[in-house]
């Protein structure tokens, strides 16, 4: 198996069923959890010299940082609306700076990721509400995705970058193939990247490619329902198989804040056509 892919693990005492640190991922700044809580389960923390961002991406909580409480947080119960019959629901989000702590104790069956990167202490705990977040649709026919951003650029934070995609099936998705593993601004950022995955219906699957142009890493991965990829460098795209509808949660970290990314020479005309 490659090292790029985290296989969901058996859930753990603590309801953890994903543990990327960068020291796992031989990386420096991303960090990512996925816990599923029974409903009156609680989780507590500290963030240590890290900052936070809780992405309930299904269920409904309470949320606690050493100075805010917020209550009843969550409406969405499953991250694909037409699967669960329902309108499509953004996800709450909670930003928690390092040097404090964070308590969550789930009201439903919760799905919590905790995503975090070295913080600064630049920025106190809130509430990031749907309101908070933006929504935008890329790409059109067999290359289209819904994005909604939690956590972007525009947002604050010290180093995290947060964003959830959902890919119909039969498209691709982080296409045409782009990286962003140079530090070579304005034309390339340099950041770290996770992808969390789900499947609708949960039995299938879909792939992931990372590769260099030096092709000394060339990758690729068969992805299922609650997978992570790890994306240290190179080019990344996802395809979704017919009949089986993708979402993934991107989390990345660098050196600067800035998301630049530089597409592969050899596709780059997938964009001159329009996508």
């Amino acid at each position: 198996m490659t090292s790029l892919l985290s296989r969901v693990q058996p859930i753990n005492s603590e309801g953890r069923i994903q543990n990327i640190t960068p020291e796992s991922a031989g990386w420096k700044y991303v960090g990512f959890d996925v816990f599923k809580l029974k409903s009156g389960q609680s989780l507590q923390q500290k963030t240590g010299s890290r900052e936070a961002c809780l992405v309930l991406v299904s269920g409904r909580a309470d949320i606690k940082s050493r100075d805010e409480t917020w209550d009843n947080l969550g409406e969405r119960m499953n991250v694909f609306a037409e699967a669960a019959g329902e309108e499509w629901k953004p996800p709450f989000a909670v930003y928690i700076p390092n040097d404090d702590r964070f308590e969550v104790e789930a009201l439903t069956d919760l799905e919590l990721a905790v995503c975090s990167a070295p913080g600064k202490g630049n920025y106190p705990a809130r509430l990031i509400s749907p309101d908070d977040m933006t929504y935008e649709t890329r790409g059109n026919g067999t290359n289209i995705r819904h994005i909604c951003n939690i956590l972007p650029e525009t947002a604050k934070a010290d180093n995290l970058l947060v964003v959830e995609v959902i890919t119909p099936n039969g498209s691709w998705s982080s296409y045409p193939p782009h990286k962003h593993d140079s530090d070579n601004l304005p034309e390339e950022s340099s950041l770290e990247e996770i992808y969390y995955f789900h499947v609708d219906p949960p039995q299938g699957f879909a792939f992931q490619r990372v590769y260099t142009d030096d092709g000394s890493l060339d990758e690729t991965m068969t992805v299922h329902n609650q997978d992570v990829v790890q994306v240290p460098r190179g080019y990344h795209p996802v395809g979704a198989p017919h009949g089986y509808d993708l979402y993934y949660l991107n989390v990345m970290a660098g050196p600067k804040r800035i998301w630049k990314f530089y597409n592969d020479p050899e596709h780059e005309w997938i964009v001159k056509k329009g996508e």
